[in-house]
């Protein structure tokens, strides 16, 4: 059995530079590949106003998932308080609480199910428990 060999990026023409790039965009864009799009026939215009259209849906994406994440660290800061009016001790008291309700195996787990930025909470081991300390991430 023989192995495939693809050509090098510096080996392709534009065109199927531009094939590759499509397939990636369109990925970024939808968050699946094409199917059934035949590109066999596009010039470099052709792919050149895909990518601008490919280009704006990507960017309202990203506005979005941007509102959406501030939204959620607003939602989580308020359950942290109301955490902390309820006996939480501190602020990482009240995360634990939440890692313990929301099942979470570590922080950006716990991150990842409340729709939080990936590194909005920083990990940093307390003890040799295995328990964790938060801080806001100021990145």
């Amino acid at each position: 059995m023989t192995e495939a060999t693809f050509p090098s990026w510096d080996d392709m023409t534009d065109l199927q530079q531009a094939q590759c790039m499509f397939w990636d965009m369109y990925k970024d864009a939808h968050g699946f590949r094409p199917r059934g799009v035949d590109t066999s026939a596009w010039t470099l215009e052709d792919f050149s106003r895909e990518f601008d259209f490919l280009g704006r849906v990507i960017e309202q994406q990203e506005q979005e998932r941007i509102l959406k994440e501030q939204q959620a660290i607003v939602q989580f800061e308020r359950r942290l308080q109301e955490l902390m009016k309820l006996g939480a001790t501190d602020r990482e008291d009240a995360i634990r609480w939440c890692m313990d309700a929301d099942d979470a195996r570590d922080l950006e787990d716990l991150a990842w199910r409340n729709e939080l930025p990936w590194n909005y909470l920083r990990v940093q081991p307390l003890r040799g428990d295995g328990r964790y300390d938060a801080e806001i991430s100021d990145e």
